[in-house]
């Protein structure tokens, strides 16, 4: 712009000594040609960058594979869950919990694509909502399992999904024994097992085979920058995953988030299973991908890092990021892995405020800062303040 800027002035001197309608004219002749010179295309400085490549690695690398790999482990989840209902034994019991934590897991790596067959249509809300809420509301578990009657298709989110069935099987009684006796005892403990695992199931099934069909190509071919389009879609759905795993697998039990005034750590994810900390730090992993365009095997593509090289102060943006990126990953590594997150939390353990405030800091670079320099819209509200 500044060469323009010079035309200008160069021009202007010889306007001066000529008469005034030749001045207006030229002027004005002038003035057209310096902006239109420094117009840029409705899609900002970024017109230059292939966001038809990057979209294609997402889809062919990250998050096709995270739903097949997440509906795979599922189905044998499923199938143990069966095979447990017909013996309910130590051994079924502890094959069961396994296949749980090896869905789960996965889980963290496809629990930020949730947009297009993933996303909201009519009641049913997006597919984090449907299977991830959490923590499970065990009042309402409860009241189902000695009721007998429950509907998963309504709006007790917090009564099904990954977490209700954790809360089952891990949680509903003081051991391992006392939930086999459970499932051998109670009259309703097998059926509302299964329809849990029948939802859990088909909900994953309807978003893997619209990824694996026409949606695919949708999603490929939507290169625009615009609110509706794949690349603003994939943007607002990163950011929302890194603010959930700040906001909710940290920050809630620590008792940070508005009105809160004391620590909960009975709050956080996978508090039955004792494997919160493991989920979180999959699901820094799998923030990571994104913006490498990584894929969970470690294959680097076209992430939001490569979109950043082609924008003017993107590669100090990249900077700062990978920084801050490194110092909240070092906090994390510095939480021990015993005991469990809720008893570090119960403990006062220092290091999860350490860690807190990395997260914290992490917010402006994915949020604000990636946000203006892509020209990309915001279009989910926190209720951070970040």
């Amino acid at each position: 712009m500044k060469h323009y800027i010079h035309f200008e002035i160069f021009i202007y001197k010889i306007m001066k000594h000529m008469h005034p309608f030749r001045f207006a004219v030229t002027a004005l002749f002038s003035y057209i040609l310096v902006f239109s010179s420094c117009d840029t295309s409705p899609d900002g400085p970024t017109d230059t960058f292939d966001r038809g490549a990057m979209l294609q690695n997402f889809a062919d690398n990250l998050i096709r594979p995270a739903y097949n790999d997440l509906n795979n482990r599922t189905l044998v989840f499923h199938t143990a869950i069966t095979t447990f209902n017909s013996a309910p034994t130590i051994e079924n019991l502890d094959a069961m919990q396994a296949a749980w934590q090896d869905a789960y897991y996965q889980w963290q790596f496809a629990n930020a694509f949730n947009f297009g067959p993933a996303g909201e249509e009519g009641l049913q809300k997006s597919l984090i909502e449907e299977i991830g809420t959490f923590p499970a509301s065990v009042v309402k578990l409860e009241a189902n399992l000695h009721s007998g009657t429950w509907n998963v298709a309504d709006f007790n989110r917090d009564a099904r999904g990954f977490p209700a069935i954790e809360y089952l099987i891990f949680g509903s009684a003081a051991s391992d024994a006392a939930i086999v006796d459970s499932f051998l005892t109670a009259p309703h403990h097998k059926a509302y097992l299964a329809a849990l695992a029948d939802n859990l199931k088909s909900r994953i099934e309807t978003v893997v085979n619209a990824w694996n069909g026409a949606y695919y190509t949708e999603f490929v071919n939507n290169k625009g920058t615009d609110v509706g389009s794949s690349t603003s879609h994939l943007y607002n759905e990163f950011v929302r995953s890194f603010e959930a795993a700040k906001n909710f697998k940290l920050g809630l039990p620590l008792g940070k988030r508005p009105g809160q005034t004391q620590t909960e750590p009975q709050l956080v994810e996978a508090v039955y299973s004792g494997k919160s900390l493991e989920c979180l730090r999959l699901h820094l992993t799998a923030i990571e991908n994104i913006w490498y365009g990584r894929s969970k095997s470690g294959q680097d593509g076209i992430g939001f890092r490569e979109y950043l090289e082609k924008v003017e102060g993107g590669p100090a943006l990249i900077t700062s990021t990978e920084t801050q990126l490194a110092a909240l990953r070092a906090a994390l590594a510095a939480v021990s892995d015993t005991p469990t997150l809720s008893e570090q939390i119960t403990a006062g353990n220092p290091q999860l405020e350490t860690l807190y405030t990395e997260f914290q800091k992490m917010t402006r670079y994915f949020k604000s800062d990636l946000s203006s320099l892509l020209g990309l819209a915001i279009t989910f509200s926190s209720g951070d303040g970040d």
